[in-house]
């Protein structure tokens, strides 16, 4: 294995074979993988035209009719199978896929706690090698501040701050609408499932998510949520997306403080969305002469953090002895977390 940038790449790269043609896949899963140099290999969409069109524009050799169709190619090629579709479709495009087979799903692991646990049981049972995207682990930014943290320039971490007060124009989701959850579910896991990454399962989850008060048919839009690890660790996340009064006090940070120092990551992705806005990263250390220092950070969450997941399947596929991260086994422990706060607020 070896290193590029900021993740393991396998000796071998293995195609891959998509299934899903939506703005994810075009805007983050298909740029990630020409970066790394990962080909693709055929891609199914319901809409033929959405496939056509990203086949076109990444030079994709295969656009299939069905999902046989697609499977054949991945088998002939030995493709990975990358799944992007809605959740509610994971169960029955798992069903159908050939017994041990590589497979990368696109966060959340179903829309609720019974279909995560039915997805896991169906990738064990079928011996798949299966994944859950969950790539914020993966953006360059948290790879440094894991990096500073393991290297104890902050001390000992005690609390993590998510903060986004932001304008989301939720109106180029349209599967989002109608859903009984949303925020949580769709946006702030992310948020969850890193907290997890950095300091582990916490003891219990308190929540409370609230509608917007004019978009009625969003479940949802803003959320908090505390996360108990006991008396001396906080983990906080708050989150509102309808701040549309301008960029003068939107907010959109992750915050780790320790015993020695700080670390504060601006996410640039979510100010004046989609036009984003630079990223921005700052750490302070009592070692490194109490004052806040800049570093530039290649790379940023979308695409770059994609490149994760899928090399990290690649790299399982390989060394079956390799620890990788974003596993089904691994997932269902933020879809749990995420049960919790649904369970907190009432829902």
């Amino acid at each position: 294995m070896k290193v590029k940038n900021h993740y393991m790449l396998p000796k071998i790269l293995r195609p891959i074979a998509i299934i899903g043609a939506g703005g994810i896949v075009k805007e983050a899963h298909l740029p990630a993988y020409k970066k790394a140099g990962f080909e693709v290999k055929a891609i199914f969409d319901r809409d033929l035209s959405k496939a056509k069109e990203l086949a076109e524009a990444f030079n994709i050799p295969k656009v299939c009719a069905n999902i046989e169709e697609l499977i054949e190619q991945a088998e002939k090629h030995q493709c990975i199978y990358d799944i992007a579709l809605p959740a509610s479709a994971f169960l029955s495009v798992l069903s159908s896929l050939p017994k041990g087979a590589p497979v990368l799903l696109q966060k959340p692991m179903g829309e609720d706690i019974t279909q995560a646990k039915a997805i896991l049981a169906l990738c064990q049972e079928r011996n798949l090698l299966a994944g859950v995207n969950f790539q914020l682990r993966h953006a360059p930014y948290i790879v440094k501040a894991k990096q500073l943290i393991a290297q104890g320039l902050i001390g000992q971490l005690h609390d993590v701050d998510v903060r986004m007060n932001v304008f989301t124009p939720w109106e180029l989701w349209e599967f989002l609408f109608g859903l009984p959850r949303m925020e949580i579910l769709y946006h702030s896991i992310h948020y969850i499932d890193m907290i997890r990454y950095f300091l582990g399962n916490p003891q219990r989850v308190l929540a409370k998510t609230t509608k917007p008060p004019h978009i009625k048919n969003l479940s949802s839009t803003r959320s908090s949520i505390i996360m108990d690890y006991g008396a001396e660790i906080r983990a906080n996340i708050n989150t509102n997306h309808g701040h549309n009064f301008g960029l003068k006090h939107q907010e959109s940070y992750f915050k780790f403080e320790g015993t020695e120092g700080a670390i504060k990551i601006k996410i640039g992705v979510y100010l004046d969305y989609p036009k984003g806005l630079p990223d921005e990263f700052e750490y302070f250390s009592v070692k490194e002469g109490n004052c806040w220092q800049k570093v530039k950070i290649n790379g940023t969450w979308f695409p770059d953090a994609f490149i994760g997941p899928m090399a990290g399947l690649m790299c399982k596929l390989e060394n079956r002895e390799y620890t990788f991260i974003n596993s089904v086994e691994d997932a269902f422990h933020t879809m749990e977390l995420v049960e919790e706060c649904y369970l907190s607020s009432g829902l």
